[in-house]
């Protein structure tokens, strides 16, 4: 790969993590966005969205005379390896991990970031600079040197990083020549006890043992396996493990589309994402993910202490979401605004019950699970399903957040129709008959009201609203959610409605009319995953695996995707990685998939 002096777009990145912390790193090393002390937190490296040209937040190990680089995570590991080359022929290699491994019955995650840099060829001459900021982007990191550390202190805190480099190269940032294996550990605020290079060795061998007893029990599909297992991988490193929240993206503020204003903070976990990437994980047996989901559902609820639930929280519920305006960091290349917080927190989102009931219905079907699911859960959803029962047909800002309107959303109704189906199921499985009716009775109240009023008769297909016209791809999941078969031929007259209004050069718009910021001009990439799923579903087959492979085709080069597809030019945009779009590949591959015995 040829390096260039521009900033790289959003998708040539890596992550690295361990459901703590997680950091973004670009094909040259540097680590451009890593939130502290967790996922959610203040990015402590903050130049992806620092401006055109930051110099400060981030964390860079420069090769002098960089002509170029190839950078590879290790198979089925999340550890990751950049190979920077110069121009005489000299080379290191970096190496880049979070640390996560069992350890006294427990998963050790701590806020740590270990890098390593080995020669490869030559003297190779580098120059580490870390530059980290704080209170998002109003203060920098002062370095006071240590013996074997430099602390890193501002008003809104500290940070340490522990090394066998010379302190006094770190501290002038100053060129010096790679003539051993050194290790650089950015972690708290701390005294590091231990050797480093004992760590160092130790922690890589348990993170990639870890890494890979995990995939190695993954129920993969025949086709795609690769894809598959880093879009698990990647799964796992945007959900906290301590709370079991799971966020949208990694990320805050990359723009959808360039100089839109569509920037939005996606670190938080909206309950209808975490239900798509639950439901992806459990397909491939990651089980435990569903089981710690459950228990932040649960504190969600009590939190609120009411059925009408937020779309999206904190990673500790009781946070606030409140969304302001930073005016410290300039955008992701002088792309603004920055936001911090969700206002889409404080909308009205009816599918919300829905997602929720969803995410836990597996635990009274899965026998995999080492406690099934019992009566006293179903009666703490049963207040959800009241809830969807009774909103089903207000209005609502919808799945995709319309900030500016309000309607009666056929998305929505369905999630509802589902909430109170899936109520039914459960209590069929528990042997509650008189629930079970009750339950029924409301989802096909519900399902004859959306088979009716969503059918526009003139358009031919089923419109975003009640008693609408437009055209929204979340109608394309009607019959996975059992709203109607995937054989009606009303479902197969949306499929195709869909695909020609929505479809730009073979990628999917999530809808074609204007909102509160124009009409949208980049598609969303969990819209074509769910085009490809219902071609499948209604016998295109041939034709949905080559949109997904199409899709499979714009992933960057270690496999990763972000929220949007440019379909003018193909290029990413959007927050990244983005939980979604990872589900997509999963659900898809895992339906599109030949046989193990063909």
């Amino acid at each position: 790969m040829e390096v260039h002096a521009d900033r790289p777009a959003p998708p040539e990145m890596a992550v690295i993590g361990n459901s703590t912390v997680a950091a973004l790193i670009d094909r040259q090393a540097r680590i451009v966005w890593t939130c502290w002390p967790r996922i959610d937190g203040d990015p402590l490296f903050s130049s992806l969205i620092g401006g055109p040209d930051p110099q400060r937040g981030y964390m860079a190990i420069e090769l002098e005379g960089l002509v170029a680089s190839e950078q590879a995570y290790e198979r089925n590991t999340a550890i990751l390896t950049t190979v920077l080359t110069a121009a005489d022929g000299s080379a290191v290699r970096v190496i880049d991990f979070a640390p996560r491994f069992k350890q006294y019955d427990r998963v050790f995650r701590p806020p740590m970031i270990m890098r390593r840099i080995e020669p490869v060829a030559g003297n190779p001459m580098v120059r580490v600079r870390m530059r980290p900021t704080m209170a998002y982007g109003r203060h920098d990191g002062l370095p006071i040197p240590g013996s074997n550390h430099i602390r890193y202190v501002s008003d809104a805190g500290s940070v340490r990083l522990t090394s066998d480099v010379p302190v006094a190269y770190l501290s002038s940032e100053a060129r010096f020549v790679v003539t051993r294996p050194m290790t650089l550990i950015v972690h708290a605020d701390e005294t590091f006890p231990n050797s480093i290079d004992g760590v160092w060795g130790a922690f890589l061998r348990s993170t990639r043992q870890y890494w890979l007893d995990w995939v190695r029990y993954l129920s993969v599909p025949y086709e795609w396996q690769e894809a598959v297992i880093r879009a698990a991988i990647t799964l796992k490193l945007c959900s906290s493990e301590e709370t079991g929240a799971i966020v949208a993206a990694l990320t805050t503020s990359i723009p959808e589309a360039p100089g839109t204003g569509r920037n939005w903070d996606y670190r938080f976990c909206w309950l209808r994402d975490a239900y798509f990437t639950v439901h992806a994980l459990n397909k491939l047996g990651a089980t435990l993910t569903m089981e710690r989901f459950l228990d932040y559902m649960r504190t969600v609820i009590a939190t609120e202490k009411r059925p009408n639930l937020k779309p999206v929280y904190a990673i500790v519920p009781e946070d606030s979401l409140e969304e302001r305006i930073s005016e410290s960091l300039t955008g992701f290349g002088g792309d603004g605004p920055v936001r911090i917080g969700n206002a889409a927190a404080d909308q009205v989102q009816h599918d919300v019950t829905g997602s929720m009931i969803l995410a836990a219905s597996q635990m009274f079907f899965d026998h995999r699970l080492p406690e099934l699911g019992g009566v006293a859960l179903f009666r703490e959803l049963e207040p959800l399903g009241e809830t969807a029962a009774a909103n089903a047909f207000e209005p609502d800002a919808g799945i995709w957040e319309y900030r500016g309107r309000q309607s009666t959303h056929t998305h929505s109704a369905a999630m509802c129709f589902a909430a109170c189906d899936r109520l039914a199921r459960i209590a069929g499985t528990l042997g509650l008959d008189e629930r079970a009716g009750y339950w029924r009775a409301h989802a096909e109240r519900i399902r004859e009201a959306i088979l009716t009023r969503a059918w526009n008769e003139r358009e031919g297909f089923f419109a975003a609203s009640f008693d609408g016209a437009g055209a929204d791809a979340s109608t394309l999941l009607l019959h996975e959610l059992g709203v109607v078969e995937a054989s009606d031929p009303r479902f197969v007259a949306t499929v195709g409605k869909l695909q020609k209004r929505l479809t730009r050069a073979g990628f999917l718009l999530r809808y074609d009319e204007k909102d509160d910021f124009g009409t949208p001009s980049t598609s969303f990439n969990i819209c074509t995953f769910w085009l490809a799923d219902a071609l499948f579903a209604i016998g295109r087959v041939e034709e949905a695996r080559e949109i997904f492979e199409g899709l499979l085709a714009r992933r960057n080069h270690v496999g990763l995707l972000s929220e949007d597809i440019d379909p003018a030019n193909g290029a990413l945009w959007g927050n990244f990685p983005q939980t979604y779009s990872m589900v997509g590949i999963i659900v898809t591959a895992m339906r599109l998939s030949r046989d193990w015995v063909h």
